[in-house]
């Protein structure tokens, strides 16, 4: 009901859509004859998302969050459809999700892993661990492994500067971590 809304709009509107090295003209986007969302199942769970709201602009982060907590991260087209179902330009929508460093706009793995460049990891040999863990999983921060399983980041501090240096996996926090228990938590396949 709500993407059909979407869809009308965009049919009607001129609007730009956002690709992430610029703009894109609307007609990139299919008519309502085709499907605005390509992949199979997007449609529904946005619909589902979006109909506990009322289409109001103050509800963006929170529709934000919600699509990410839905898709893992925000597809291009998904935000597009949260535009016009808020009735905001494109361009306003990608410039609110780019603005917190909570959105991610490329599919995340499985398992988050989080190595902490704070004070007392830093103090402790937090960059050694770094180095380890983008040696084993062959990633750098910011990225994600090919198969889709583990997302690499690195965070400001964690909050356990007593365990330093610290590395999340998931939930789950490591502390008083080395080169040899990296290697070691990586091939028990916890990490």
């Amino acid at each position: 009901m709500y993407l059909t809304r979407a869809r009308q709009r965009l049919d009607f509107r001129p609007t730009y859509s956002v690709n992430y090295n610029g703009f894109v003209p609307a007609g990139s986007w299919k008519s309502k004859n085709g499907a605005i969302l390509a992949e199979a199942g997007i449609e529904e769970q946005l619909d589902g998302i979006l109909s506990h709201y009322r289409g109001d602009k103050d509800e963006l982060i929170s529709i934000l969050q919600e699509a990410q907590e839905g898709f893992g991260y925000l597809p291009l087209e998904v935000m597009q459809a949260i535009a016009n179902f808020l009735g905001l330009s494109a361009s306003t929508v990608y410039a609110a999700a780019t603005f917190y460093a909570q959105f991610k706009f490329k599919p995340t793995g499985k398992r988050m892993v989080k190595v902490c460049r704070g004070t007392a990891c830093h103090v402790r040999g937090g960059a050694r661990i770094l180095r380890e863990v983008e040696r084993l999983l062959g990633i750098k921060p910011g990225e994600t492994t090919p198969d889709l399983e583990c997302s690499l980041e690195t965070v400001a501090c964690i909050g356990v500067c007593a365990l330093a240096p610290v590395l999340v996996v998931g939930d789950r926090v490591y502390g008083l971590m080395n080169s040899k228990k990296v290697e070691q938590l990586f091939q028990k396949g916890e990490g």
